[in-house]
């Protein structure tokens, strides 16, 4: 469905330049998978990687903070251009300020999307905070918008929408696959 954000989120989205995003339960559905020789396997959603495409080429940075350490976060992250990948970070809040302090960007101008407690803080912290229907209660008690969509079955892509959406990006975004 068409993003058709309220004046409200235009005015706490437009001035985004900076997307981070957790990965188990956002960029994936949050299984884990292990073959016999104890390697791990991730499936992610190639709707949400289009939606990263696209809002990275409207000019909006991304990120990705996850709690566990993945050579697929690593290839997925480099194949969608994702900007900065911090791995092996549970204290969400800390990396996040980690990432300001080294990129000049700050909480006015970022949004967090997450779904579990590691990322409550971050999504405290951030101009946008999002999360998923299937998050966990509080998280979703204090986030500023919750998706229609579940981790790992396009949440990532709604949102990079509802950005471009309330940047004015999205349809000249969409206007070459007419």
């Amino acid at each position: 469905m068409r993003p058709n954000p309220t004046e409200e989120q235009i005015a706490l989205i437009k001035p985004i330049q900076l997307l981070v995003m957790d990965v188990d339960g956002i960029l994936t559905e949050g299984n884990l998978s292990f073959l016999a020789d104890g390697s791990e396997i991730k499936s992610f959603n190639i709707l949400d990687g289009l939606g990263i495409k696209l809002l990275t080429e409207s000019g909006v940075k991304t990120a990705i903070i996850t709690g566990r350490q993945s050579n697929q976060v690593i290839q997925r992250a480099e194949s969608l251009g994702i900007n900065y990948i911090q791995q092996g970070r549970e204290d969400k809040l800390t990396a996040l300020q980690e990432l300001w302090k080294n990129t000049g960007y700050n909480a006015s101008n970022t949004a967090y999307i997450g779904d579990d407690l590691p990322d409550l803080s971050a999504i405290i912290a951030a101009r946008f905070g999002v999360t998923v229907p299937n998050g966990h209660w509080l998280v979703k008690e204090n986030a500023d918008h919750i998706t229609t969509q579940s981790g790992g079955r396009g949440a990532a892509r709604e949102l990079c929408e509802l950005i471009m959406a309330c940047q004015g990006t999205l349809d000249n975004a969409l206007e070459r696959f007419k």
